[in-house]
């Protein structure tokens, strides 16, 4: 097996735990690398770290898959660290829709699986998780019987590893337009032309956290997507609900989930650009007794994170001014590169440009089928917000 030797002086990042291991952290490499093979890690003075697989076309050399040294990386491996998966989700409640895999946090580097019921989703990101998709789709076949399971690889990411772009059947073909529940409601789902995988399953929790203060309440729903929040806030009892979209295909899709609930008659959307609208609803004094804002990432590279910063400053300043006062701003944000502490700065500062008083209700992260692990920034990306704004 191909040796990994790392430098004297390593990150305390892979002493404790985390699977990247960057192309400068290494020493030297012994035996002949094509990329995606499986090698073994050492410190400077030969003592085991992990096996993970390689790439030299990318940043970040090795991922690792485990610590334990008798651990062979086969298929077998595969379909107990997914079976694994599964019976932790069991466990923590997600057994129809959830992410089976989530990546790092579940140590299947950029392996991503999102079950919706009898159907599965697949990104394989990374060259030396890509090699082993028979594998997983094997394991996945074993292990659950599905009705289909759909490659969403179309994604830039897999570029930096040197792979192409591409999405397809993994299994027979498929009706790709399928309805799935969540918290007593039904939702289309386009597995193969949605956003990333179709659905984000990361906000399901969130969303049930909008019950009791959207009870008869004027909503304002912006960056609506598919209409998952302003359908749930309608179901809860609002009084009326607004949804709006930059993109015509999102709201369509939002007015067909609110037929489908029978919610079109108090939930409705349209297309806008929510910068331009909130900016001058400002200006004519509208106010909502709720405005829910769950924008998209702003930035994915740190070379634009003040410009990230000064958009969600703006759009969740706007929201303020557009809230009732003792009403409520429901706001998140998924940019991997604002941390916790850094949002909820981004979020007062609004509020005292807004000239507002505000008041925690909740605050809380993705939904646990995403689990957070200490240690690894990346496992720990979306932050949702629930304040009074008195």
């Amino acid at each position: 097996m191909i040796k990994v030797g790392l430098r004297k002086k390593i990150a305390q990042r892979i002493v404790n735990g985390h699977p990247w291991i960057f192309n400068n952290e290494v020493e030297k490499v012994e035996g002949q690398v094509n990329g995606g093979e499986t090698v073994e890690v050492f410190t400077h003075d030969k003592k085991f770290v992990g096996k993970g697989y390689i790439n030299p076309k990318s940043q970040i050399l090795v991922r690792l898959l485990t610590r334990d040294k008798n651990a062979e990386i086969n298929e077998q491996f595969f379909h107990d660290q997914i079976a694994q998966c599964w019976e932790y989700r069991k466990r923590i409640g997600y057994t129809e829709n959830c992410r089976l895999v989530f990546g790092e946090a579940d140590s299947l580097p950029q392996l991503i699986i999102d079950k919706f019921n009898d159907y599965f989703v697949i990104q394989t990101l990374a060259l030396g998780i890509d090699v082993w998709k028979p594998a997983i789709v094997k394991a996945l076949n074993e292990i659950f019987k599905p009705k289909g399971i759909y490659e969403r690889n179309d994604v830039p990411v897999r570029e930096l590893e040197g792979l192409p772009q591409y999405k397809g059947f993994l299994s027979d073909p498929f009706d790709t337009k399928i309805i799935i529940k969540e918290n007593g409601l039904q939702f289309y789902v386009d597995i193969e032309n949605g956003q990333k995988t179709g659905y984000f399953l990361d906000q399901q929790d969130n969303r049930r956290a909008i019950q009791h203060i959207v009870k008869g309440a004027e909503v304002l729903g912006v960056f609506t997507y598919t209409g998952t929040f302003e359908i749930h806030a309608a179901h809860y009892g609002a009084k009326s609900v607004l949804g709006l979209d930059i993109s015509e295909n999102a709201v369509q899709q939002a007015n067909r989930n609110a037929e489908l609930n029978g919610l079109q008659n108090s939930c409705r959307f349209q297309t806008a650009n929510a910068f331009d609208v909130l900016k001058q609803w400002v200006k004519d004094g509208r106010q909502y007794d709720v405005v829910m804002l769950d924008p998209p990432a702003f930035t994915k590279s740190r070379e634009t994170l003040q410009k990230a910063i000064t958009g969600y400053k703006e759009i969740n300043l706007r929201g303020m001014k557009l809230v009732k006062p003792g009403g409520f701003l429901v706001t998140s944000s998924c940019t991997n590169l604002v941390n916790a502490e850094l949002f909820l700065q981004i979020i007062d500062m609004a509020a005292k440009d807004a000239r507002r008083k505000t008041r925690q209700v909740v605050f809380q992260t993705q939904s646990a089928d995403h689990p957070v692990i200490w240690g690894m920034e990346n496992t720990h990306y979306l932050k949702y917000l629930i304040i009074q704004v008195i």
